[in-house]
Formats: structure tokens, C-alpha cells, sequence
């Protein structure tokens, strides 16, 4: 698995960014941000936010916990998660486990396509 800064060093890459250019959104140094993509610094948990941030993706894609880069960065599935957190508890439990079935047959039916 990629470590954090490599993941950093990748996705600024992406974005045509260089590690100057990053620095100056973070306002930090060229060379702080070299340490961090050879993991050799651990930025703060508020830095790694603004990373995050600055480079489309999450913490969460940073630190490994996740392979998606942008998972919570869709505006629809964003609003799908604040309609259904709205909703009365009895709602909420309904509204999941029906999700929770599709999802089962949709992962059961996957694997026998396969």
C-alpha cells in the first residue's frame, strides 16, 4: 500500500502542481513538503486536512483507509447521506436496511458473473 506521501506526491502530481505551488497553499516550505512526500515529516491533522483539500481527495485516501480518492466528494452521494441522516431514526433504519439488501444481492450476484 502507498504511504501517505506517496499518495501526496502523486496526486499533486496529477493536478500539475508543483511541491512550490503546494507549499504556497499551505504556506510552508519546499522543503517541508519534500519531507512529507518521503514520509520523513507526518504533517499535523490540520494540515493534512488542507492537503487533502488542496489536492481533491480526503484524509481518509491519504492515510490508506480508503482506495477511493474522492469517495466523499460526490456532491450526489453527499446529499443522498444528509437526506437520509435527516430523516427520523425508525426512517434512517428502514431506508438502510433496504439498502443493505440491494447491496448484498448486488455483491452475491457479482460474484457469480465473475
Amino acid at each position: 500500500m502507498a504511504s501517505f506521501g506517496k499518495k501526496m506526491s502523486e496526486l499533486r502530481k496529477e493536478k500539475n502542481m508543483s511541491q512550490g505551488d503546494l507549499a504556497k497553499l499551505l504556506k510552508t516550505s519546499i522543503s517541508v513538503i519534500g519531507r512529507y512526500e518521503r514520509d520523513e515529516m507526518t504533517p499535523s491533522i490540520e494540515v493534512a486536512k488542507k492537503i487533502a483539500n488542496f489536492l481533491d481527495t480526503t484524509v481518509g485516501y491519504l492515510l490508506g483507509e480508503t482506495k477511493e480518492t474522492n469517495l466523499f466528494k460526490d456532491p450526489e452521494m453527499l446529499q443522498r447521506l444528509h437526506d437520509i441522516k435527516a430523516l427520523k431514526e425508525n426512517e434512517q433504519e428502514h431506508i438502510l436496511f433496504a439498502l443493505d439488501a440491494m447491496l448484498r444481492d448486488a455483491k452475491t450476484r457479482k460474484a457469480y458473473v465473475k
